[in-house]
């Protein structure tokens, strides 16, 4: 193996809990890549709040234990398994899913999982590209038929997905609205591709959206968190409107009936599920957009390995989202 020792340092998680639950360990394996396959060099992993709902037990997928979270990574190629031709040691990549898990050192990857990183982008703008701008792009046009000239609302603009979807929509002819919870979040958004910001804590936001579509209402929502919004995300929408449900964490009641006389819909995003077709084309739009320079990961809050249990904190309880949230590596 190129780096000559057969451990590295990685996350563990030994059962399901709160962020104590995750150790970090000095003498995990390496992973070996099978056909395939390729083992990164992970610089930087990107830290996303579905980790923490697979961390705590409550999500639908539960990995075996113990696992290491993670799976948006920048790195470099450190050896590749059989049958891989599309890399060679040394290629710079980033990834949207592991097998082996992110926060490691070093983590293995299926071939159709990892694409080629632009040298115009650094290792912590890699960590910010795959799961934020595939999803943006998968539920904007692959599932939400979105439009050059429709309006769209981004519910919880700030983090890696709201930003990518800001940057997207703006890039491709759609009058983008978007919200955050503080001053830096409504600021952030406005920087990358919204027309118009709101204060999703301010207690008449919604009527101050309702003013700025008018009759028209929104066309496409592009939902954060649904067990709190999604209910008035039924009420701003135009007819034929939709809300497309990115994240959600836990419950609520809504009227079906706020559905109808507009004929809206509901529809659920998750990258798990997407075809690799699906995702070559993801790729293509994000290489597209590097080169055409409206595409610009917004970088988050950094914390080295040994503060992971303070990032799944954070990234739950902070004030409001502000970029990507990344573990630097090496």
């Amino acid at each position: 193996m190129a780096t000559g020792r057969a451990v590295m340092r990685a996350v563990r998680v030994f059962e399901f809990g709160g962020p104590e639950v995750l150790k970090l360990q000095s003498d995990v394996s390496l992973p070996v890549p099978k056909a395939n396959q390729v083992l990164i060099k992970v610089y930087t992993c990107g830290v996303n709040p579905v980790e923490t709902y697979i961390r705590s037990g409550t999500y639908a997928r539960k990995p075996a234990l113990p696992y290491t979270p993670g799976s948006d990574v920048a790195g470099v190629i450190e050896a590749v398994g059989e049958d891989v031709t599309a890399f060679k040691n040394g290629d710079r990549v980033f990834t949207l899913g592991t097998i082996s898990g992110g926060y490691a050192e070093y983590t293995v990857a299926s071939v159709d999982t990892v694409f080629p990183l632009s040298d115009q982008l650094d290792f912590k703008q890699g960590a910010a590209l795959g799961i934020p701008y595939f999803t943006a792009f998968h539920a904007l046009f692959q599932k939400g038929n979105a439009k050059a000239g429709e309006t769209l609302l981004v519910h919880g603009a700030s983090g890696g997905v709201g930003i990518a979807t800001c940057q997207i929509a703006r890039a491709y002819g759609l009058k983008v609205l978007g919200t955050a919870g503080t001053v830096e979040g409504m600021n952030l958004v406005l920087k990358n591709g919204a027309h118009k910001v709101f204060n999703h804590r301010k207690k008449d936001y919604l009527p101050q959206i309702k003013e700025t579509t008018g009759e028209e209402g929104i066309d496409i929502i592009i939902e954060m968190l649904a067990n709190v919004n999604l209910a008035n995300d039924l009420l701003l929408l135009a007819k034929g409107g939709r809300v497309m449900i990115v994240g959600s964490r836990g419950p609520i009641e809504i009227n079906p009936r706020d559905t109808m006389a507009k004929e809206s819909s509901i529809r659920g995003i998750s990258l798990f599920s997407t075809s690799k077709e699906e995702l070559g084309e993801c790729a293509n739009l994000v290489q597209t957009g590097i080169e055409a320079g409206w595409l610009k990961p917004a970088v988050g809050p950094e914390y080295p390995l040994e503060k992971v249990t303070e990032a799944h904190r954070d990234i739950i309880h902070s004030q409001g989202a502000l970029g990507k949230m990344l573990l630097l590596i090496h």
